[in-house]
């Protein structure tokens, strides 16, 4: 299948734009870029100073006096204050190279953000990405447009699989890098599997109090990329399994009794996602590679209108 008719089947707009119309309109505040804006004042206001990238950012936007201080090019970014900016941290790393159902973990990555993307960015709103893979964070910085909207997906689908064990950021680094390089409040979407592993000090899960702290100042929503076979294996006999992560392969014998204790252990390992997702105050979608993602999403847009209008707890800083 061409990568022009893989991303015409994974991001169909129409029938996003359907899903706009007769669903998710005028959703309070999450799906939509008909909101209000997130600076007071008409006109337009500048962003926090960054570093320049070559090749994308206008020379006239250049901060010359944090560029003279650090000895290090900065620009800033000029945004309408009705703008809403979308920035989406895209995981994908090794594990999302897998898939046993109806499409690959890492082809549900492009389907959400094509979402995302198709249910934001209108009127000006902008839409970027960070994306983990290889050996660190690629920053796609954040455009408007349908075209801008498409480039981003391609590139995502081109991105090559994993041939060693992964070596770049965890999660955890790539939530708090997000949150230190985009101040400016807008939307933030992580979309991860969240398998990331280890823990932080008084028993969080490592990502727990980055996601926290990004969502202070930031609307956030975690999707969370999962198939069937992260969650039940077959009582098939001895197979040969690699951890996508690390390269490490072992032979295992999946007997009822092996296959009842992986199945134990992954329903406790999603419920303590759910949990510090919930914990963090953040709304929580789950897409699957065996069932319609569009489906799903029309179902958490309706959840997420009936809940607007409820008033939201006070959190303190982290």
């Amino acid at each position: 299948m061409k990568r022009s008719e893989k991303l015409s089947r994974l991001a169909p707009e129409r029938s996003l734009k359907r899903l706009e119309l007769t669903v998710t309109r005028r959703l309070d505040g999450l799906l939509h870029g008909e909101h209000l804006g997130l600076l007071p004042g008409p006109g337009s206001d500048f962003a926090e100073a960054r570093l320049y990238q070559p090749g994308e950012d206008d020379v006239r936007h250049m901060d010359w006096a944090v560029t003279a201080r650090t000895t290090v090019p900065h620009v800033r970014d000029l945004i309408a204050d009705h703008e809403l900016e979308t920035w989406a941290l895209v995981d994908m790393s090794p594990s999302m190279d897998f898939g046993t159902a109806r499409m690959e973990k890492r082809d549900l990555v492009v389907a959400a953000l094509a979402a995302v993307g198709f249910l934001t960015t209108r009127l000006g709103d902008r839409l970027g990405a960070y994306i983990v893979h290889g050996g660190g964070l690629r920053r796609w910085p954040a455009r408007t447009g349908r075209n801008a909207t498409y480039a981003l997906l391609q590139a995502i689908l081109d991105i090559p699989r994993a041939t060693e064990r992964n070596n770049g950021p965890r999660l955890a680094d790539a939530l708090t890098g997000l949150a230190r390089s985009q101040s400016k409040r807008g939307l933030r979407v992580v979309i991860s599997d969240f398998l990331d592993d280890g823990e932080a000090a008084g028993g969080e899960l490592s990502w727990e109090r980055p996601l926290r702290r990004l969502s202070v100042r930031n609307q956030v929503i975690a999707v969370e990329i999962i198939d069937p076979r992260e969650l039940d294996l077959p009582d098939v006999g001895p197979v040969m399994m690699t951890d996508p992560e690390t390269g490490d392969t072992r032979e295992i014998i999946l007997s009822a009794k092996v296959s009842a204790a992986y199945a134990a252990a992954a329903a406790a390992q999603r419920a303590r996602t759910r949990a510090a997702i919930r914990g963090c105050g953040v709304p929580h979608l789950v897409l699957r590679t065996d069932r319609d993602w569009i489906t799903d999403v029309a179902r958490f847009a309706l959840q997420q209108r009936r809940v607007a209008g409820r008033p939201q707890p006070q959190r303190s800083r982290p």
